[in-house]
């Protein structure tokens, strides 16, 4: 993973996007006390909500949440003081050196693809609302649909009850 061979504040920035399914902004406003290592989770506080301090704790590997420990900063400071353009072109670069396509590369497209990834494992849709903090399961229902090679793959997966079923057919 293109990530794991940057900075250690690139690194844990691209990690936290793809492992959480967090917003941009969401990781951009974390700071050192939200991350919990006892519990084994981030605390986000839900920015697209209307209401404010509405908190929800994603589990994250022990791994990340030890790289975000070793980012000292002080108390109740963000752990990325960027902006949001710095912290948009840092995933993009990340991503364009990872050769992903030039109409992915985009920090939403990580959080797409989380939740394309925990409903292809099983993860209940439930589940994965509260983690991507939305009010509305149809809007995970969304992000959980899955396009291109990951509808294809699971296409296959229901076309194996079929296998030996169908007739050869020959083209012409």
């Amino acid at each position: 993973m293109s990530a794991l061979r940057r900075e250690k504040s690139v690194c844990g920035f691209c990690l936290t996007l793809a492992i959480t399914g967090a917003r941009i902004s969401e990781v951009l406003a974390l700071t050192a006390d939200r991350v919990d290592v006892a519990n084994g989770a981030i605390v986000f506080e839900t920015l697209k909500q209307r209401k404010r301090a509405v908190f929800r704790a994603v589990p994250a590997p022990r791994q990340l949440l030890r790289l975000l420990e070793q980012m000292h900063c002080a108390p109740g400071h963000r752990l990325w003081p960027w902006c949001r353009t710095k912290a948009w072109n840092t995933v993009k670069e990340v991503m364009r050196d990872a050769d992903i396509a030039q109409g992915l590369r985009k920090p939403k497209a990580l959080r797409h693809s989380f939740a394309v990834e925990a409903g292809q494992r099983g993860i209940p849709l439930n589940i994965v609302q509260r983690w991507l903090g939305h009010a509305r399961i149809e809007t995970t229902a969304i992000y959980a649909g899955a396009l291109g090679i990951e509808e294809r793959k699971l296409a296959r997966q229901a076309w194996k009850s079929f296998e030996g079923a169908l007739p050869s057919i020959d083209v012409i």
